[in-house]
């Protein structure tokens, strides 16, 4: 269940169901802590240095070993040769090798240490037999004078380096394009911010200096420096680039800003709760870019493919050379084919084929107010059969009106039944505590001093006033208890679409307060939407039965389970899935943790600090249901590009690696290293522009 209202949906508590069942659960949200996925020899970041640098510099080297060396043995209309031009050829090759190939000599290295042989160790090994044979043909034809002239593979070591380089290069910009939200979200901060000190004196400061607790001055028009609450002002916030929600929000004393919001028309001063890693947008880019580094199953997959070709290459380029030499007796045609396998079969586009994918639609996500924490929540999504969600606040508005506060005592009247509840419910956020409170201010009713008010989690609350123990509880915790109340009353009440709350004193039920919530207007087209993709919409509240099934009605949805306590949940979640039957589970990610938990796919729902919720899979940042949909639609999309992206980066290589070994030779097709190259490096290319072509539908 969440807690999306306007009025609360920027803190810290979550409450499990809008009875009082999980009422005031309110929860301290830990620091997250992620763990970075080492991607191994797939992770090319961690040794490619600054790879324009490289590749600018290994194109002025290549420049002349193009010119001045033949291809595959044969002259070009433009080479040129001069006495002594082997030589500047075998140094300018040797200083290009060490240098413009040392990225992925050592990637290689880490690939082997870590008993993982992927990309770079297929480039590394193309290259370096390459080059190796070339200086023994340097030495077999200048040096010791050999009767035969043998061919060298400078031309191809410099183009093959130069490629693969750019490649690299292609490849680096495009995850860091696709990774911009970061940057994005990273310039919503200003630089400063003005403190206020207690004798109203102003100061400008770093943004880095500005510590929890202080005051802070937000003029119209500026971006809000930190999380806070506003202590003096009123005014209009543009949360649209934090949250996602296009509508201003009307703010004043007391309620809570986001860091990176933009002030609207007043001036305000808000006192700080959170700045650095404790703000809300640190911990929307922390979970971006944990996100963004997680790998999934379909991740996995590509790197078991990309070691396979590793073996594969490994096997048919040593079976082709051998072949080859069997059948021609040139150990340079051999050579050249064992070299165009190990090359075109680099899974260099494969590598790159899903962290793309993953990294356009994290930031995409991020863009659509859908945070994604878990990538595996991706591939599941299409299998969904099952989602099952709160009522209040993500079917309904969770904006409580009291329509009824009723008296069952002689000794109290019906507004010291309402002044009892709210001196319990004054320090709380929960949407049914707002509908009381903003019932006392209509009233001008007084509320009388609170004394040990304690949460009861999956109950409600208690506490002594003027002396006496009161509870607020639901009506499952009367059946339970085994406590008398008026039925008929509560049916009536009920089946109007109330949410009812009991006033207990010392344990004997004296009033209740019985308080209405509107359907969101996209609830029923999301459940029709739903419906329409095969998948079963399920209701779980902690409300009672006769508002569930009210709400359900309006809505469409047969299968209602209502008067659950958290761990209830859970036991229907699990249920669901012991039929083998895949289950998303929609609600507030700290009082239905155990059924986030339990279910394929967990899903909190709601905007502010809510966002640092570990057990959720999926967070949806803006209240909007219609978003489970988006959610949805942008999971099919993305397993539809790691497919599309997987068969680029390694299908290819069905065709490319027995026309690299040589099959056709007898019709005359045959590739050369520096064409394998070049398919390779194209396949790349391909890949990174199918990833940015990934939208919502």
């Amino acid at each position: 269940m969440s807690n999306k209202e306007t009025h609360s949906q920027h803190n810290g508590h979550h409450h499990a169901t809008m009875n009082h069942e999980d009422h005031h659960n309110g929860h301290d949200h830990e620091k997250m802590h992620h763990t970075n996925h080492e991607h191994g020899g797939m992770d090319h970041s961690m040794h490619m240095g600054n790879l324009k640098v490289k590749f600018i510099v290994s194109l002025f080297l290549s420049i002349p070993i193009i010119l001045l060396s033949p291809m595959m043995g044969g002259k070009l209309p433009f080479q040129l040769t001069f006495q002594g031009s082997e030589w500047i050829v075998l140094i300018l090759a040797s200083i290009l090798f060490f240098y413009g190939g040392m990225p992925f000599l050592k990637g290689a290295k880490m690939e082997l240490e870590m008993k993982n042989p992927a990309m770079m160790t297929l480039i590394s090994l193309g290259i370096s037999v390459a080059y190796i044979y070339s200086v023994y043909a340097f030495i077999a034809n200048n040096i010791t004078k050999s009767n035969t002239h043998v061919m060298d593979f400078f031309w191809e070591l410099a183009t093959l380096i130069l490629i693969m380089l750019l490649g690299h290069w292609i490849e680096m910009n495009a995850i860091s394009n696709a990774g911009n939200a970061l940057q994005k979200m990273a310039e919503l901060l200003p630089n400063s911010a003005i403190i206020v000190d207690e004798s109203g004196n102003t100061k400008e400061v770093d943004l880095k200096d500005v510590q929890v607790g202080e005051r802070v001055l937000v003029k119209a028009g500026e971006k809000i420096p930190t999380d806070g609450v506003i202590v003096a002002g009123n005014t209009n916030v543009n949360e649209s680039m934090v949250t996602g929600e296009s509508k201003d929000v009307q703010k004043g004393l007391n309620d809570k800003v986001i860091g990176g919001s933009v002030n609207g028309s007043g001036t305000i001063t808000v006192e700080v709760t959170g700045t650095g890693e404790s703000g809300y947008l640190s911990q929307v880019m922390e979970l971006v870019s944990n996100a963004q580094k997680e790998k999934s199953r379909v991740e996995s997959l590509s790197d078991k493919v990309a070691k396979l070709l590793f073996y594969v290459a490994l096997i048919v380029g040593i079976g082709a050379f051998i072949i080859w030499m069997v059948l021609t007796g040139d150990l340079n045609i051999a050579l050249e084919r064992m070299v165009t396998v190990l090359i075109i079969a680099c899974p260099h586009a494969l590598g790159l084929a899903i962290p793309l994918v993953t990294a356009r639609s994290t930031s995409l996500g991020a863009k659509n107010g859908l945070l994604i924490k878990n990538r595996q929540a991706l591939e599941v999504a299409k299998k969904v059969d099952v989602i099952m969600m709160d009522k209040t606040g993500t079917l309904t508005e969770g904006n409580f009106a009291v329509n009824e506060y009723l008296s069952f005592s002689t000794q109290y009247t019906e507004e010291q039944v309402l002044e009892f509840m709210a001196a319990l419910e004054q320090n709380s956020s929960h949407p049914l505590s707002v509908g009381v409170l903003k019932k006392i201010d209509e009233l001008q009713l007084t509320i009388p001093k609170a004394e040990d008010v304690t949460n009861l989690p999956g109950i409600g609350l208690e506490g002594r006033v003027n002396g006496k123990d009161i509870k607020i509880v639901s009506v499952s915790y009367l059946n339970k208890k085994s406590i008398s109340y008026d039925k008929q009353m509560f049916n009536d009440l009920s089946n109007q679409g109330n949410s009812i709350s009991f006033l207990l004193l010392d344990d004997q039920s004296i009033g209740l307060v019985a308080q209405g919530d509107q359907i969101k207007p996209e609830a029923k087209l999301m459940v029709e939407k739903m419906k329409a993709r095969g998948i079963k919409p399920v209701m779980l509240t902690g409300d009672n039965k006769q508002v569930a099934s009210v709400v359900a009605k309006q809505l469409g949805i047969d299968d209602v389970h209502a008067e659950l306590m958290p761990e209830d949940k859970e036991k229907i979640v699990k249920e669901y899935k012991d039929k083998n039957l895949i289950v998303m589970m929609v609600g507030d990610g700290v009082n239905d943790a155990p059924s986030l938990v339990r279910a394929s796919i967990g899903v909190a729902i709601g905007a502010g600090t809510d966002v640092a919720i570990d057990s959720a899979d999926v967070i949806l940042v803006k209240s909007n249901p219609s978003d489970i949909l988006h959610f949805l639609s942008l999971a099919k999309n993305t397993q539809r590009k790691m497919v599309q992206n997987l068969w680029w980066g390694a299908g290819y290589n069905i065709l490319a690696i027995p026309l690299a070994a040589g099959i056709l030779a007898s019709w005359g097709i045959i590739l050369s290293p520096a064409i394998g190259a070049i398919f390779m490096s194209l396949s790349t290319v391909i890949v990174a522009i199918n990833a940015m072509l990934l939208k919502i539908d």
